[in-house]
């Protein structure tokens, strides 16, 4: 068994937090709309990763106890907006976090669609899903969505992003 600070390889070769930090993946911002109020708010997520072809899912780790998850039940849009290289100013925006109540997309350019939560018209793609189940996992919450639509709004790349530590953000 693998404990909080072994060591798998040679000395100084880091621990086991470091290795799994080194796990790559993308940025992107989760956003939603509450369908009750009409309330909406975007958030920085790392863990998203598409997860079946057919249907085509996704899914999204958000942390457990976070309001967003009360406007994620069944059946709830959200977008995942892909972060692209150089997408700095998307993530100190989102980065910070947003109350319930406080405008998550000032300043920012957007496409609504409906019900449809924002898109940020800034990102290099994005994918429409709507909730299909949701999983406990730990301290988190894995979303799984079915993607209805998306785009790929820019050429280039999506950042790529790689964790000092693989037990915090």
């Amino acid at each position: 068994m693998v404990g909080k600070g072994a060591n798998m390889g040679e000395p100084g070769t880091g621990t086991f937090a470091e290795a799994l930090g080194r796990i790559p993946s993308g940025l992107f911002v989760l956003t939603a709309r509450d369908g009750s109020s009409g309330r909406e708010t975007g958030m920085l997520a790392s863990w998203v990763q598409q997860c079946s072809f057919d249907p085509p899912l996704v899914s999204a780790a958000v942390r457990a106890g976070r309001y967003v998850l009360d406007w994620l039940a069944d059946g709830a849009p959200f977008v995942v907006n892909v972060i692209p290289e150089g997408g700095k100013a998307l993530i100190a925006h989102f980065g910070k976090g947003f109350e319930p109540d406080e405008p998550a997309f000032e300043g920012l350019d957007v496409r609504r669609d409906g019900d449809a939560p924002p898109v940020l018209l800034a990102a290099h793609a994005y994918l429409l899903c709507r909730v299909e189940r949701r999983v406990e996992a730990g301290d988190h919450v894995l979303v799984v969505g079915r993607v209805a639509a998306g785009e790929l709004l820019h050429h280039g790349g999506p950042i790529v992003h790689v964790r000092k530590n693989g037990l915090r953000y």
